[in-house]
């Protein structure tokens, strides 16, 4: 694989602490990104991911889809020197996992009726 091919990346967490860097291929999805840093994620974290789709990454201020590769979310760099990409880690449950706890927990609420006499 051309060392060009390659990018090197360094993750950044909420409490500005990095997981990485590691190096990537170009062709390399945002999902595999997304798979290492659950697995890497250190286990010492309040805050941590309960699955690797709880883990939104961002790039230039944009949200990273799962299906877009390293080298689409890459942004030239042309005038810069060569280094590690930061990208920022947020922990976010997936939607559909908050709706499921959310109806979970709106089960165990108190039913309240009002009569008017």
């Amino acid at each position: 694989m051309p060392e060009e091919d390659l990018v090197e990346l360094k993750f950044r967490l909420y409490d500005g602490s990095d997981i990485g860097p590691f190096w990537y291929s170009s062709a390399s999805t945002v999902a595999v990104l997304k798979e290492r840093i659950f697995a890497e994620w250190p286990k010492d974290k309040k805050i941590a991911p309960k699955a690797a789709n709880d883990v939104k990454l961002i790039s230039a201020g944009k949200i990273l889809e799962n299906v877009k590769t390293v080298g689409q979310c890459r942004i030239p760099f042309v005038d810069l020197p060569r280094g590690a990409i930061t990208m920022h880690v947020v922990v976010q449950p997936s939607l559909a996992k908050a709706k499921a706890e959310k109806k979970l927990d709106s089960g165990t609420q108190a039913n309240c009726t009002c009569s008017i006499l």
